[in-house]
Parts: C-alpha cells; sequence; structure tokens
C-alpha cells in the first residue's frame, strides 16, 4: 500500500539524511555541548544495530536547543525545551533524543534516564502537526511522505522507549498529549502531579490515537481506553494517577530532589534489570507527599459503570444509541448528553477508525501495534480531515469548527461504503515495502506492571482465586503486597465497590450487569 519513496524517506526524512551516517558527527560539532551527540560505538546488543543511527542524521535547520542534555553521576536528563509550543515534538527532537538513548543503552556509567518537559505548563503537548499539514499541503514536495518519515521516526523512538534496558521515568508534570504520550506511557515509571492534563486528543483534529495507543489504550480497564479515544477525553491531576497511566503521583515541587536522590544510585554490574527496576520505585516512593483528599476518583462509580455500558459495542451507531439511552439515567444523563454532544464535534471518520483499532489493537503485540500505526498514519496524511482539523483547530485564529468529510457520524452512516473506507485505514501490502523499527524485542503485555495500582484485572484474578471471603481481605492483600502504596486502597476499594458482590458464599465478581454496593 505504500509507495517506495515513503520508506525511503523514513531513513532519510531531509535533505542531510543523504549524507554518509558519519556525517552525524560533524553536525553535532554545530551544536552546543550539552545537546552534542555522542561517538557512535559498536553495538553491544540485538537492540541496536551499526546503522541505528542512521535512522536519525541530523538535518540542517534541526534547532540546536529544543532537547537539552544533563549527566550527573548515574543519570542521564533529558529536557524537552521548546516551552513556547508546550514542548510540542518535532523531527529535530527525536533526531536528538533516539542517538542519546542508543548510546547510553550501552553505557555503563549511565543508570537510570529521565525525562521532562521545560517550563511550568508543559511536559509534551503533541506532535508539531502543523508542521506536517505545511508539508502535505506543499505542492512542490510529496508531503505525505515527508510526513509519514517523520511518524516513522517517532514510531521508532517510542518503541526503543518501550523495550529499553535502562530504568527510565517519565516526569508527567504538565499537558502530557499526542507524541507526548509516547515519551512517556511505555515507560516503567510514569510520575503525575497536580499540573498533568493527559489526553489522546487526535480525533478533534481528524487523525487517530497513535504512538503505541493501539496497545496502551485497549488494556486499560474496562472500556475506559476505548472512551478516552473516541472522546479525546482528559485525566487531570491525580486522576491520571488513578487511572493507571501514572505509576506515581508526586507534588511538583518534590521532582528536582528526586532527580538528585536519583543521579546517588548504584548498582551492582550483576544486578538484573528488575532489581535495578524494584530499587528506582523506591526511591520514587520517598518523595510521595500524600494525595490531594480534594480530588475524587473522577471515572469512578456510576460514571464508570456508564463508559462500560456505553463503550462496550462494536460500533459507533450501537455506542451513540446506547449515550442517548443513557441520557434518562437520572444519575449519568447529563454525562451522557456531554458525551453525545462532544462525539459530534469529532471527526467522524477518526471515531469510526478509533474504534475498530480499539477492538483490535488488544490482539496486536507492541512491535505490531507501532508498525500497524505507521500504516495508519500515513493513510490519514492523504484524507482530507487531518489538514482540515489542524488548520481549523491550532493554526486559524479563532479557532472554528471543522468541516469534516463526511459532516457528521450521521452522513457517514448514510455512506454505502463506510465499512468499505474504515476497513481501507487497516489494510496491510504483504508484497510492498515493509516499516522496520529499530529492533523486534516485543511483548503482549506491559513486563513491569507492578509499580502503579493494582489494575482491575489483578482484583478479579484475586476474587477468582476463592480464598478470600470478604472485600476487607482483597484490600488487605493489595495494601500488603504494594507496602502501604499510597492510592492502592482508594482504587482498590472502588473496584470492589463496583465490581464484587459479598454474601452467604463469600466473595464473588460480578460479570455484566454492575454489582451492587450493599451486601446480601
Amino acid at each position: 500500500m505504500f509507495p517506495q519513496a515513503i520508506l525511503a524517506r523514513a531513513a532519510a526524512p531531509c535533505r542531510a539524511a543523504a549524507r554518509p551516517s558519519s556525517s552525524i558527527f560533524r553536525a553535532a560539532a554545530a551544536m552546543p555541548l550539552r545537546a552534542k551527540l555522542l561517538p557512535q560505538q559498536q553495538p553491544q546488543s540485538r537492540m541496536m544495530s551499526s546503522s541505528s543511527f542512521a535512522h536519525f542524521t541530523p538535518c540542517p535547520n534541526d534547532d540546536p536547543e529544543d532537547v537539552l542534555f544533563q549527566s550527573l553521576y548515574g543519570l542521564r536528563t533529558i529536557e524537552l525545551n521548546r516551552p513556547s509550543k508546550l514542548n510540542a515534538l518535532n523531527g529535530s527532537m527525536i533526531r536528538k533524543i533516539a542517538p542519546r538513548l542508543l548510546e547510553w543503552s550501552k553505557s555503563d556509567m549511565a543508570n537510570v534516564i529521565v525525562i521532562k518537559g521545560a517550563g511550568r505548563k508543559g511536559f509534551c503537548a503533541g506532535g508539531d502537526v502543523q508542521q506536517l499539514v505545511e508539508w502535505n499541503r506543499d505542492p512542490t514536495i510529496d508531503g505525505p511522505a515527508k510526513s509519514a518519515a517523520y511518524f516513522a521516526q517517532e514510531y521508532k523512538l517510542n518503541h526503543l522507549i518501550a523495550t529499553y534496558n535502562k530504568p527510565y521515568i517519565a516526569f508527567m508534570d504538565g499537558f502530557t498529549m499526542g507524541g507526548g504520550v509516547g515519551l512517556s506511557i511505555h515507560a516503567p515509571f510514569r510520575i503525575a502531579t497536580e499540573n498533568t492534563v493527559f489526553s489522546m486528543p487526535e480525533t478533534t483534529i481528524g487523525f487517530f490515537p497513535d504512538v503505541g495507543a493501539s496497545f496502551f489504550l485497549p488494556r486499560m480497564a474496562g472500556e475506559v481506553g476505548t472512551w478516552l479515544a473516541l472522546t479525546s477525553g482528559q485525566l487531570k491531576g491525580v486522576n491520571a494517577f488513578y487511572a493507571g497511566v501514572a505509576t506515581h503521583y508526586l507534588h511538583s515541587s518534590s521532582l528536582n530532589a528526586l532527580e538528585s536522590r536519583l543521579a546517588e544510585l548504584r548498582f551492582k554490574d550483576y544486578d538484573q534489570m528488575s532489581r535495578r527496576l524494584e530499587v528506582v520505585n523506591d526511591t520514587i516512593e520517598e518523595f510521595v507527599t500524600g494525595l490531594p483528599w480534594e480530588e475524587p476518583m473522577a471515572v469512578a462509580g456510576e460514571v464508570r459503570r456508564a463508559i462500560d455500558r456505553c463503550f462496550g459495542f462494536d460500533t459507533v451507531d450501537e455506542i451513540m444509541q446506547a449515550l442517548k439511552e443513557e441520557e434518562k439515567n437520572e444519575v449519568t444523563g447529563e454525562w451522557a448528553t456531554k458525551t453525545l454532544n462532544t462525539l459530534h464535534l469529532r471527526s467522524p471518520t477518526s471515531v469510526h477508525v478509533t474504534l475498530k483499532q480499539m477492538r483490535i489493537g488488544k490482539t496486536w503485540s507492541i512491535t505490531e501495534a507501532f508498525k500497524r500505526e505507521h500504516s495508519i498514519a500515513t493513510k490519514f496524511m492523504s484524507y482530507p480531515d487531518f489538514n482540515e482539523g489542524v488548520t481549523a483547530k491550532l493554526v486559524e485564529k479563532p479557532r472554528r469548527v471543522p468541516m469534516w468529510q463526511p459532516a457528521s457520524l450521521e452522513r457517514f452512516a448514510e455512506k454505502k461504503d463506510w465499512k468499505e473506507l474504515v476497513g481501507s485505514f487497516f489494510l496491510v501490502d504483504d508484497k510492498g515495502p515493509k516499516f522496520k523499527l529499530l529492533s523486534e524485542e516485543t511483548y503482549d503485555k506491559y513486563p513491569f506492571k507492578n509499580f502503579g495500582v493494582p489494575t482491575e484485572e489483578e482484583v478479579e484474578q484475586k476474587v477468582a482465586e476463592g480464598k478470600v471471603k470478604s472485600r476487607a481481605e482483597v484490600l488487605e492483600h493489595f495494601v500488603r503486597e504494594r507496602r502501604q502504596k499510597q492510592g492502592v486502597e482508594v482504587v482498590v476499594s472502588e473496584i470492589l465497590l463496583r465490581k464484587t458482590k459479598e454474601g452467604k458464599k463469600g466473595l464473588t465478581w460480578v460479570y455484566g450487569e454492575e454489582a451492587p454496593g450493599h451486601q446480601e
């Protein structure tokens, strides 16, 4: 399905890439010391090949100051440095971050990696999609191919992070959206603060949730991931932690002290990755100062039940009908009306494609997710909704309502070939050139998931063992297992109240219809 030029540009996204890969060092020499690339070494693991660096050759117009690097003892820090753009991720930044991570992965001196954003408002508010639209509309170049090359570099970086061989910590302090999610969500440690605003807002601009969203969103509890994906919903502050997006919640004033403490960590040469992660986790927990109890769980109770009721269907039409029925509910009716209005503002094509993505993405491995997403992203670059959505929402002032094609969800449903249109985004050309990641390392579940609060799946498994007789016993188990971790009691209590029933036969998990909050 892909033109040959697209994958060719993926390896050479700018004219500078036509030079031999060794030119990366000459180009880097013009950078300030803190952004200078390290000399290339021979690869020492199957994660990297000798050609890995060639995928990220600097371009002539790359900003030398958009990413800053610092080393303090064993700590290596990446600071996204475009605060005026809320640290929006562009190709120049990717071409600095990936080579550094490759080098650090081979260095015995680099123990822990921290990534953070400059300024007070954003970790990273997404990818620089305005640049992509400029390329797509430039008649002098093959714009969609150049945009596809950008996504190729971005997804290679995301996959590198997802399979990284060092403890990697993301400070999600501020806006963490789109491209910023790709830099953080696959990390074993994701720290939310009172400033965190998490979102995958792609359906707002005529795109789809990418950067590995095909992997992590369908694996969220119930239909929360589907709800976030279709509506571009937000999780703010501590709610990113409660929902499992973040593994820890700290006040932003503690982050600098945490960095200094992480720099002091020392590992033994024979320490396995699991042991190193445990040490890092214990270190982060030293800086926990409590939860903001004035902020209740936003995705809980009746709203959470409504999300599972309404977003569990396989077609958009069924979801819309369920939301209309939910409007009759005295408790969640207002939520349903707001959600319906929100969906009507999103790109109809994006909503349909995203729903299909959520349904089949849960079967993809982490490697397949990025490969399939590159195929979908390439197709969106030639579809009118992306250019229109970005222009209407981000470029033009004042902002306006995008003119989608088709114009509405109702118009989309009237198209006789709408199923074929949605399906075309997922077609894979087995005979065409393949998008390749830096390695084929993969997994079907995140390998390090016990650093956050317990998941709904974990609680269900504990109840299904039949060894616990009450909610109190289950709660005690997880509080003890997580060593008194903050948030465990809040999250597990909510799950138990919503999904279990206490009776004469003990504690049972209720499937389908939600559980009552009382004893039999």
